[in-house]
């Protein structure tokens, strides 16, 4: 099975979430996190950072590394490598997606993730729940 590696940026904003709705492919429609596939010789953070740049034009800071998730799609293996970021400067444009919101961590679950980013929202929450209390 053909393995894919991604990047995919959990950009916060105090207690919200940024997530995407896919606008083209096979999953279109499902929502996600906004990333995506790393290039040759490039870091998980160049690619990141680029990958945002080119799907939303938009220049992110990069905060901490919050998980990697693997994931069995029926005709793909994904490596998907999950950081929590911060706008510093653009306006979150869609060029790719469809649609977006700006999600609390109670709304989290109320919309139709990608199955491999459903697999995200409990270490998300968790992190909001350490970090967001002080």
């Amino acid at each position: 099975m053909k393995t894919i590696e991604v990047v995919a940026a959990i950009i916060m904003d105090k207690n919200k979430i940024f997530a995407t709705q896919r606008g083209y492919g096979d999953f279109i429609g499902g929502w996600e996190f906004p990333g995506g596939k790393m290039e040759p010789g490039e870091s998980r953070e160049e690619a990141l950072l680029r990958e945002i740049r080119e799907e939303l034009a938009t220049d992110i800071l990069i905060k901490n590394y919050l998980t990697t998730v693997e994931y069995d799609y029926p005709n793909f293996h994904l490596t998907m490598h999950c950081f929590i970021c911060e706008v510093i400067r653009g306006d979150l444009k869609l060029i790719e997606h469809a649609a977006s919101k700006w999600l609390s961590r109670n709304e989290l679950n109320t919309i139709d993730w990608l199955p491999a980013d459903i697999d995200v929202l409990d270490k998300i929450i968790e992190y909001m729940d350490t970090n967001q209390s002080r």
